[in-house]
């Protein structure tokens, strides 16, 4: 194994920020960061802080590095590092008695350097033959300027985009390595020098408090995988949710994870540009590790307890949506919309006060109840497994052609049926639409399933007739008369006479349609993603 020595040089003096090093950053004081990058390297560094500072050098004990009382010529304003790198190396050589092959400088004010990325600069010097000198740099190249003789003057030769420019990089604190026999008092750079490039999360240095705001909040950041489901037979209702909750979370790493039969999910997320990963072991838990989440957020029907106490095991907290399963019992936070509960447990908020809505329907306008009915919206959703369309058409077709009212198919992303609207030419059909509330607010009556869907159409206040597609939508307790709803229940069980029927008597009665939008718009919907938007950044505060 090689001699490694990192040397933290660590004033107790700043302006910029006064007392610095020893101010907390997320927690814990700025000197520690560094000390911890350093002491986790698996070079086995000795690991010494120079400082002229007490309390400084106290912490550094406590940490585990070695604390260097800096001689006072080495400790003023102009004091370069050179002669302090050099004093701590001829004191640490006699002290130890080592012969060093390299002297590591680690500036405290890059926190965010990982341990791995310095192992790897290590590593590259020690198995060079023509590298004297590594330093931590960052891709600076930009459009600069230089002021010669009271004039400033371009240092390019034309104007392009950053991509074509000579490239200039900037060093930055993370460290500067160089081999031992460089080490002098007034130098620490051998002839041959490499650039080692951070990424930029990890190339921040700490002068200003912009800097520091930046820094806090890359540590304070955490990594959230979601794991949903979305294939014809369930729909792709738990995709859409989880898009809702993405999108409102803006300080935090965001993944999303697939179950393998769910290759249209899979599309749909990776659609919108996030991070998107399918299932490949056969224990899903597995790709969950692979990806080390700080937070796993279940939208993937309901959760079995083996599955979330895995999950808790390796120290991952779990927010789940909609789960009736046993698992729901031992996550850390449950948002449920949708379904009643069997018990009343700690952190679990059900109901529509919890309800997700899509930022069209937050801002979309209402719907106004007409004497009149001239539109009708058939929209089963993104997949329409049971092919509602077709039975909902071919049930009222005639009757509103005889009446003069138009037929409005709204199909989504799974839906492949198209064939079997053929024989119905007067419909019109909306394929994909980005704006589904406009035929909401346009339509008198509208055919739904009793998905998510019952809550977009109740912000918007359209009197809808609900079919449910399976079992499990029989439980949506919102799809209820006493909320506004006609639910005929499941609907491969509910002729087509009966839809019929139902459908005339709405059309028939104006004051049925009033009533049912009246009873729709007694709930806060829109103000739902505003209170699970504020549990879930209350739950990640407290990690």
């Amino acid at each position: 194994m090689s001699n490694v020595l990192i040397i933290i040089p660590a004033r107790g003096g700043s302006k910029g920020i006064p007392r610095k090093n020893l101010r907390n950053l997320a927690g814990k004081p700025l000197i520690k960061y560094s000390i911890d990058t350093a002491l986790n390297s698996k070079y086995r560094p000795d690991v010494v802080v120079s400082s002229d500072d007490d309390e400084i050098l106290s912490i550094t004990k406590k940490s585990g590095a070695i604390p260097f009382k800096r001689d006072k010529d080495n400790a003023t304003d102009k004091s370069t590092l050179d002669p302090v790198i050099y004093e701590v190396y001829t004191a640490m050589k006699d002290k130890s008695k080592k012969n060093y092959d390299i002297v590591v400088t680690m500036q405290p004010t890059s926190p965010l350097l990982k341990t791995s990325t310095l192992d790897r600069a290590i590593e590259k010097i020690l198995t060079s033959q023509t590298i004297d000198t590594i330093i931590s740099a960052i891709d600076d190249t930009h459009l600069t300027w230089k002021k010669v003789d009271g004039k400033y003057l371009p240092n390019y030769e034309k104007r392009l985009n950053r991509q074509y420019l000579t490239p200039i990089y900037k060093e930055t604190g993370g460290f500067l390595i160089t081999k031992s026999k460089f080490i002098s008092p007034n130098n620490r750079i051998g002839k041959s020098v490499d650039l080692f490039l951070l990424e930029s999360s990890e190339a921040i240095d700490i002068d200003t408090y912009e800097d520091w705001n930046i820094c806090e909040f890359y540590l304070k950041r955490k990594k959230i995988l979601f794991v949903v489901s979305g294939y014809p037979e369930i729909g792709l209702g738990h995709v859409y949710n989880t898009l809702i909750v993405a999108n409102d979370i803006l300080n935090h790493d965001l993944k999303f994870l697939v179950d393998n039969k769910s290759q249209l999910a899979y599309d749909i997320v990776n659609s919108k540009n996030y991070p998107v990963y399918i299932q490949k072991y056969d224990n899903i838990i597995d790709d969950i590790l692979e990806l080390s989440p700080d937070v796993i957020i279940n939208d993937c029907l309901d959760t079995d307890s083996t599955y979330i106490k895995s999950l808790k095991q390796h120290n991952i907290s779990v927010i789940n949506f909609e789960d009736l399963g046993s698992g729901a019992e031992y996550a850390d936070l449950v948002i449920n919309a949708i379904y009643p509960e069997k018990m009343i447990l700690p952190n679990h908020y059900y109901g529509p006060d919890y309800v997700l809505l899509r930022d069209e329907f937050i801002l979309s306008a209402k719907h106004k109840v007409t004497e009149s009915v001239t539109n009708v919206l058939v929209a089963f959703g993104g997949v329409d497994p049971n092919n509602y369309t077709y039975k909902v058409i071919k049930s009222i077709y005639d009757y509103c052609i005889d009446k003069e009212i138009t037929i409005h198919v709204v199909t989504g992303f799974g839906y492949d049926k198209y064939e079997s609207l053929k024989p119905f030419d007067r419909v019109k059909i909306h394929k994909n639409v980005k704006n589904i509330s406009d035929y909401m607010v346009m339509a008198n009556i509208a055919f739904i399933s009793a998905g998510r869907t019952v809550f977009e159409i109740a912000s918007i206040g359209t009197p809808s007739i609900v079919l449910a597609q399976n079992e499990r939508e029989l439980k949506h307790f919102f799809a209820s008369e006493s909320n506004g709803f006609l639910n005929l229940g499941l609907g491969t069980q509910v002729s087509n006479q009966d839809i019929l029927s139902h459908f005339k008597i709405l059309v028939e009665s104006t004051s049925t349609r009033q009533y049912m939008q009246n009873l729709m718009h007694k709930h806060d919907l829109i103000g739902g993603r505003k209170r699970v938007n504020l549990l879930i950044n209350q739950f990640l505060e407290k990690l």
